[in-house]
């Protein structure tokens, strides 16, 4: 059997699965008969989903997409443009957590949703650090100010001005590197995929939009990620997988704060052509 199962009593041979195919490789048998995918071609489909997403007959399934795990569009939970734009609006780096555990169940739940995330060539390599002990997570905060230090005393002209700051706030027993975060997460690609920092960035964006929903807060790591790419003990003791130059950590716990309304930002800056 191959990759396409097509239901012959409901397919329209309306084509809609020929023009979508983003590797080209479907055709109408005998150019008017049922979908196939041309023969010698199935090695290129890249598993996108798009033939089955887009029969409205439920006409075609696909072996390695199969139907029954690709839901039909559920037009009830569709939002309007005004809750998407609070929606993303209201996105905001959390940096005060509760003293809270999370639970497995919901750092699964929310990397679940960020695999759904688009990645170049559909390929879908992003791969998943955890960390939830406190020890660990203080002890990359303290690998973090290390590397700091030694920053500071070999070129302190060249640092951002917060370095002094966090190191200060270090030595006075504040945490502002993980700032107590109950979790740290770790998304990275292997060396093979050109668009492996785009790719972990998306699925990073998915699962910190992901996660007020679930009563969570989210925060970009950027000194740690900053320690790792200056650091080799700061990568080992992130537990980054050998042949991963794309990398990004992540703070995440129950947030502590609850915000009442949308900040403005800059206007974009536009060149139209």
């Amino acid at each position: 059997m191959g990759l396409l199962i097509i239901d012959e009593s409901r397919c329209k041979k309306d084509s809609l699965c020929v023009r979508e195919c983003p590797m080209a490789i479907i055709k109408l048998k005998d150019g008017d008969g049922f979908p196939e995918i041309a023969p010698g071609s199935e090695a290129v489909c890249n598993d996108c989903g798009h033939c089955v997403a887009i029969c409205p007959h439920d006409a075609l399934d696909h072996a390695r997409v199969p139907k029954e795990r690709s839901p039909l569009i559920d037009k009830d939970l569709e939002i309007t443009g005004d809750q998407a734009v609070q929606f993303l609006r209201s996105r905001r780096s959390v940096r005060f957590f509760k003293d809270q555990a999370v639970e497995r169940e919901k750092l699964q739940r929310l990397i679940e949703i960020a695999r759904y995330a688009p990645t170049g060539g559909n390929r879908q390599l992003v791969e998943w650090v955890v960390f939830t002990d406190r020890d660990q997570i203080k002890g990359i905060a303290e690998h973090t100010v290390t590397w700091m230090r030694k920053v500071l005393e070999k070129a302190p002209q060249s640092v951002p001005p917060y370095f002094p700051l966090i190191v200060g706030a270090w030595d006075m027993g504040y945490d502002s590197v993980t700032w107590s975060a109950p979790v740290l997460l770790l998304a990275s690609a292997p060396r093979e995929v050109n668009t492996g920092l785009v790719d972990l960035t998306l699925a990073l964006s998915y699962l910190e939009l992901a996660a007020p929903k679930f009563g969570l807060g989210t925060c970009w790591a950027g000194v740690v990620c900053g320690a790792m790419q200056g650091s080799a003990s700061v990568r080992e003791a992130m537990g980054l997988p050998e042949g991963h130059p794309h990398y990004y950590p992540m703070m995440l716990g129950y947030s502590k704060p609850k915000y009442v309304r949308l900040p403005e930002r800059k206007a974009p800056k536009i060149t139209w052509r």
